[in-house]
């Protein structure tokens, strides 16, 4: 891992907000200890996807980076939804960058050896639909070679695209890190299996989490693909059945469990697409608790945490973030919220 990650890993804290509203501020290291036998622990073992390309706009020759946003069709590698931005990289923050050549549909552009076609610019204009030109193998193969990690100015060096991989990650069709699973390690997870806490995992399409647009960044995220196995669906109705916890490793987690739970709170298996955005007022059918980053209020990371607690307690939990200088971002510290009786609510 990069170096903020690996040298900070043993320092890394951790805040507990339980149900009754306590607060506790522990070593992440304590993560091991926290469930009970029977709670069952829910991780996205996404891989991310080499999501950056820097190139130039063929008919005119202005440099433009792309970052892919979106599945068109979910595992299709030759279609996205991507944002663009002009010169300049990854160290001037998105919100400033410059803005890509204006976009027309066929226009044509070139990241070395890999060719893509603007099918239809959309709203604002630096989001729009691309077709890489090649099949599959083709496409793959230069994304592998030209692409990179999607990056934000809080990282000035260069990621590889280790640095964006959990250590249980498989499938790349992430865009970004699901970065909660930073949190976890072998010895982690060996400890829980030896305490009967159990652990699953599902596939879900981390989206990306900043498009340097407030209008389109109010709109994240975006729709995003996800798959449950069999094994767990089972695990969940067998904790569930057994009165453990569901808890979620992130919030794409979150997403992908309501959005494929049942009325009564199971979990059917298969692959669907997670829609529209969770917060204060989303009923939650099955997850009981989440571990996340620490996230600014008004994110859409941060906003799905009042499902989970009402809004005094989510903004005692962000003050003692602040006060306790607890890191932000995908290699930062932790939060684990217990999810409060919907009576609290009241």
């Amino acid at each position: 891992m990069i170096a903020v990650d690996r040298n900070e890993r043993q320092s890394a804290k951790l805040l507990v907000v339980g149900a009754d509203g306590g607060m506790r501020h522990l070593p992440r290291d304590a993560l091991a200890s926290l469930f009970d036998p029977g709670d069952l622990v829910i991780a996205n073992d996404a891989a991310t996807l080499p999501a950056c390309l820097k190139g130039v706009h063929c008919a005119n020759g202005e440099p433009i980076e792309v970052r892919l946003a979106a599945w068109v069709s979910a595992g299709d590698p030759t279609r996205f939804v991507a944002v663009a931005f002009g010169a300049g990289d990854h160290r001037t923050r998105t919100e400033d960058r410059l803005p890509p050549p204006p976009l027309s549909s066929g226009d044509r552009l070139a990241f070395g050896a890999l060719e893509a076609v603007v099918e239809r610019p959309l709203d604002p204009p630096c989001l729009f639909r691309l077709r890489f030109l090649g099949d599959r193998a083709t496409v793959l193969a230069g994304l592998a070679r030209h692409g990179a990690p999607i990056q934000y100015a809080h990282v000035p060096e260069p990621l590889a695209l280790w640095d964006v991989w959990t250590r249980i990650a498989a499938d790349p069709i992430a865009f970004e890190p699901p970065s909660a699973g930073f949190a976890l390690d072998w010895r982690t997870l060996v400890i829980w299996r030896r305490r009967g806490v159990g652990f699953a995992t599902l596939t879900h399409a981390a989206g990306i989490s900043s498009t340097g647009s407030p209008a389109l960044d109010a709109k994240l995220p975006f729709d995003e693909p996800f798959r449950i196995p069999e094994r767990t669906a089972t695990a969940i109705a067998r904790a569930k059945w057994n009165g453990g916890r569901i808890v979620a490793i992130g919030t794409t987690v979150v997403r992908a469990l309501e959005s494929a739970a049942t009325a009564d709170g199971g979990v059917s298996a298969g692959g669907e697409i997670a829609r529209g955005r969770i917060g204060g007022g989303t009923p939650l059918r099955v997850v009981d608790a989440i571990l996340t980053g620490v996230h600014q209020p008004g994110e859409s990371h941060f906003e799905l945490l009042r499902a989970f607690a009402p809004d005094e307690l989510i903004e005692r939990m962000a003050a003692a973030l602040e006060e306790r200088c607890y890191r932000r971002h995908e290699f930062g510290d932790s939060v684990l919220v217990e999810r409060a009786h919907a009576a609290e609510f009241a």
